[in-house]
């Protein structure tokens, strides 16, 4: 499950945030100050934090910026009435990973959400690496000893996603929420055909490892 912190002082438009978020499947942790945020973070990392600016314990974009120099990588939203070209080129100087200017649709808010908490925090290599296979995330391109293969969007997402999780069983359904956008239909063999046609493209030896009533495995042994 998706776990978000919202962070704003209004309490009537906070709980209407966190309403629609949980309502999307999302856990919603709620504080209405920079000094609630820093504990609620301290207590264990969400996968998106939704940030109202102008907080009464002072502008949430510099305490932003203050995590961001100690590491911190947990995607960040500003939810804000802050509105010229000037404020939101501070706001991602400052740390943040998406924008969003007040009033807003909450049907937009949430897909920006669901869009950070995706991606993830983690720092990930630019270019990922297993035996004879290179993939080159910013480019989007896997090359196989060399070869350069033609992989469809779906496809090389998939494959990202397992590199970044060798040897580790990876089920559908992640796959689903990392690879697909929420259109997709969980039970369905979407996933199974798009591993299918990666295997083919990927050749001998097998990389892609299926693993009975789990999901499936990057690298590491064969079938299980």
């Amino acid at each position: 499950m998706t776990r978000v912190l919202v962070v704003e002082d209004d309490e009537n438009l906070r709980l209407a945030v966190a309403a629609e978020l949980a309502r999307g499947g999302a856990e919603v942790w709620q504080a209405g100050s920079v000094a609630a945020a820093d504990a609620a973070l301290t207590a264990g990392p969400p996968d998106c934090v939704v940030f109202d600016r102008m907080l009464p314990d002072g502008d949430a974009a510099d305490y932003v910026r203050r995590r961001r120099q100690t590491g911190w990588t947990t995607p960040v939203l500003f939810l804000t009435a802050r509105d010229t070209v000037a404020d939101v080129v501070a706001g991602f100087e400052h740390g943040a990973d998406d924008y969003l200017v007040k009033p807003f649709a909450m049907t937009e808010l949430t897909a920006r959400v669901r869009n950070l908490a995706r991606r993830g925090g983690a720092v990930r290599p630019a270019v990922l690496r297993h035996a004879d296979l290179e993939v080159n995330c910013p480019r989007r391109q896997a090359r196989r000893a060399g070869v350069l293969l033609g992989l469809t969007g779906k496809e090389f997402a998939v494959l990202e996603h397992l590199m970044s999780r060798p040897g580790q069983a990876v089920s559908r359904t992640e796959l689903i929420e990392h690879c697909w956008d929420t259109s997709a239909d969980p039970m369905s063999n979407v996933v199974d055909a798009v591993v299918r046609r990666l295997r083919a493209k990927l050749g001998e030896p097998e990389l892609v490892h299926t693993v009975r009533g789990r999901g499936y495995r990057f690298g590491g042994a064969g079938p299980s």
